[in-house]
Order: structure tokens, then C-alpha cells, then sequence
């Protein structure tokens, strides 16, 4: 079963099963300095939150080297990929900003048996409203094209 998806990398235990996700929202404020009073504060918004993912990695058990390289290339290609998790909730669009990687316990030919890895991600779409547009409208052009489709049918 999977726990997550970044795009089409599958989060899950025979892949890279993460065991801590942290989810960070920010919001901005403007301040203008004032003489003799406290700075005015003027709300700006939301900020790009962050998501970060982390866990360890038993490549005799778990994905390895392998599934890291593969988020490695995803990085590389500076898009966004959506990320829904395991239960369905859909996070939005996000960049990978980082991934940490630390190995350890080495095997005779220096492959690592564990590996720690912390996977930084950073939204990037204004809402999930604009990602996916006014559901209301889809459903009336939905409706619409049936409607017209079936008067089609029966004329």
C-alpha cells in the first residue's frame, strides 16, 4: 500500500518508507517602523510551506541507493510534482529544496546496510483551488456535455 506519491514515485515500505513527516506553514507580514510606537503590521499572505519527509533505509528490507538516486533525478529536473498522501489528501504542487542522505553499518564492499535520508519539498502552487479549478463550474460543463449528449441521442 502506498504511503505517499510525489509525482509518480510511490512512497512505500519496499521503495522508501518515510517514518516522519513534518509540514510547515508560514505566512508573511509587511511592517513599516513608527516613531515612538510599535511597528504597523499588514498581513501579505500565505508563504510556500514546507514539507519535509524523513526516515532510514535497510536495503537488504527496504529500497536503497536506488530510490534515493531516482528522487535525486526528479530534483535535478527543477519541476513540481504533486504529492498526495497515502489516504488520499492531495498536499498541492511542490519542488524537491533538498535531499540529505546519511549511510552507515557498511557491508565488506563498502554498500551501506543503513541510510538515513531527509527529503526537504517546498510548495509551489498559489491554491489548490487554482490547481484544480472551481469544482462547481466542472461540474455544470460536466452536465452540460451530458445534457447535450444525450438531446443529441434522443432527437
Amino acid at each position: 500500500m502506498a504511503m505517499a506519491a510525489l509525482g509518480l514515485f510511490v512512497f512505500e515500505l519496499r521503495t522508501t518508507p518515510f517514518q516522519g513527516m513534518q509540514r510547515e506553514h508560514q505566512f508573511r507580514f509587511g511592517y513599516n517602523n513608527r516613531i515612538g510606537k510599535r511597528p504597523s503590521f499588514q498581513f501579505m499572505g500565505a508563504s510556500n510551506d514546507g514539507l519535509t519527509l524523513s526516515g532510514t533505509l535497510y536495503p537488504e528490507l527496504t529500497g536503497g541507493k536506488y530510490s534515493l538516486l531516482m528522487l535525486q533525478a526528479m530534483a535535478e529536473t527543477g519541476k513540481a510534482w504533486s504529492f498526495i498522501g497515502g489516504d488520499g489528501t492531495i498536499y498541492g504542487m511542490y519542488v524537491i529544496e533538498n535531499l540529505n542522505e546519511k549511510k552507515s553499518d557498511f557491508f565488506h564492499d563498502s554498500a551501506a546496510r543503513k541510510i538515513e535520508f531527509t527529503l526537504t519539498l517546498k510548495r509551489v502552487d498559489e491554491s489548490l483551488a487554482e490547481m484544480f479549478g472551481n469544482i462547481n463550474e466542472q461540474l455544470d460543463t460536466l452536465t452540460d456535455s451530458v445534457a447535450n449528449g444525450l438531446g443529441g441521442l434522443l432527437s
